[in-house]
């Protein structure tokens, strides 16, 4: 049962105030709640926060859409990787292909040509050194039994003071393991013989696409580009260029400080007698694709080598060596022969080595620095005002000046450089009119 509503005590009579006071009302009761919430509630919610949602959702879909391309890449590796490496291939051959074009040589002559004479210098490069491997490995065999019999000594000589019956208990255990392990072994044979297959057909996959490139590289530029809309064609198309030449002048630097790198480790291990010195500059030459971890591990291969061979001294000399020849080629090779243009930070290097080595392993590696370029170079393109009046025609991809567009900040620096070494602007100078007129309308 409801109750009456209880009315205000009276004022007491004879109160001045009572008189002056006004009477209370008070609000009529609706059927609905004291304060209902607004219609639109967006314009409670901090900007900050609303921004950071906005970013947030944007960046999932980013890494969302990332997963699913790794995903694609990851399960297509045994077609994605043999068509990026004859990409790579392609960037570096395909300036002499250019070269015999622009002397009259067909096209498909010239593709022959190059194709015919880089695969017999391979082929002769790695006959010569399969050769000098094997021929050497005797020799490695011994110093390496010489060695094992130097370090039985030292455990049974020297402050361990092992016994030769605790040395035979741990051969005993290999010898064990390799047993229990037999079928293990046996299988990962069968597994390298599938894996060797596999290589087989990869490096066809390579030789036919890197043909491909070679021949018909522009026609397929064109086809991939025309499913850009009209009105952004020639930027994409600009910034396209600008990413292979950035890839081209990559290359052509990693070749020059590959074979600068090779050649200086194998001298000075040929000086030190070093036995396999040509193999493992070969080897160098190979691991210095990857750039910083490549020469890292390559070199640690020379210096276990020497220190196997030839004891701890001869192994300090071969450091020195590799580590001269990395600085050498850090401070400058490198600026001298990539420039500003695909210069990346050495962070961005490693995190792009890391992430291809965990998603593609070895090929990833060898890829990820590559793309990382080529991305560089095509996003400062797209980002640039200089390049949306440039045309396509005007970025010769085998230049390395055409890697980037030009940069007005870097301009104006080196202009204001210039006047300060050179004294003040002559009168005939444009800025230096502009000035004098900026100096009279101030007075």
């Amino acid at each position: 049962m409801a109750t009456a509503e209880r009315p205000p005590p009276a004022p007491p009579p004879g109160d001045p105030a009572a008189a002056a006071r006004p009477p209370r009302s008070r609000p009529a009761r609706t059927g609905g709640t004291r304060s209902d919430p607004p219609d639109d509630i967006g314009a409670f919610v901090p900007r900050t926060l609303r921004i950071s949602a906005a970013l947030g959702w944007r960046l999932l879909v980013v890494v969302a859409a990332l997963a699913v391309i790794g995903t694609v890449v990851a399960y297509l590796a045994a077609i994605v990787v043999p068509v990026a490496i004859a990409l790579l291939l392609a960037a570096l051959l395909s300036p002499a292909v250019g070269m015999l074009a622009r002397h009259h040589v067909p096209r498909a002559l010239a593709t022959a040509l190059v194709m015919v004479g880089g695969l017999a210098g391979l082929g002769g490069v790695l006959t010569f050194v399969i050769i000098t491997f094997v021929r050497g490995l005797p020799e490695l065999g011994n110093q390496l039994s010489t060695s094992v019999e130097t370090l039985v000594t030292w455990l049974t000589a020297g402050p361990l003071q092992l016994s030769e019956q605790q040395l035979r208990g741990v051969q005993d255990e290999v010898l064990a393991t390799l047993s229990a392990n037999q079928s293990s072994i046996t299988l990962g044979a069968l597994t390298t013989a599938a894996t060797i297959g596999q290589i087989v057909t990869e490096l066809l996959l390579v030789v036919f696409t890197l043909i491909f490139f070679l021949h018909g590289g522009r026609g397929i530029w064109q086809f991939l580009l025309s499913a850009a809309p009209a009105e952004v064609r020639n930027r994409v198309d600009v910034a396209g260029r600008r990413g292979l030449a950035a890839l081209v002048s990559y290359i052509r630097a990693t070749a020059v400080v590959a074979v600068v790198d090779a050649v200086a480790i194998g001298i000075g291990l040929a000086v030190l007698r070093v036995p396999l010195a040509v193999p493992l500059a070969a080897l160098v030459l190979l691991g210095a694709f990857v750039p910083i971890i490549g020469a890292v591990v390559t070199g640690g291969v020379a210096v276990l080598v020497a220190l196997v061979a030839q004891g701890p001294v001869s192994a300090l000399i071969v450091l020195a060596i590799i580590v001269g020849i990395m600085q050498l080629e850090g401070h400058v090779l490198q600026p001298l022969l990539l420039g500003r243009a695909v210069k990346l930070h050495p962070l961005a290097v490693i995190l792009a080595i890391a992430a291809g080595l965990l998603t593609a392993g070895i090929a990833g590696a060898l890829l990820a620095v590559p793309l990382l370029a080529v991305l560089n170079s095509g996003i400062r393109s797209l980002r640039s005002d200089a390049d949306r009046h440039t045309r396509p025609q005007d970025v010769h991809t085998s230049e390395p000046g055409a890697t980037g567009p030009a940069e007005p900040g870097l301009e104006r620096h080196q202009e204001l450089t210039t006047r300060a070494s050179t004294g003040p602007a002559p009168a005939d100078d444009v800025s230096g009119e502009r000035r004098a007129d900026a100096d009279r309308r101030l007075r």
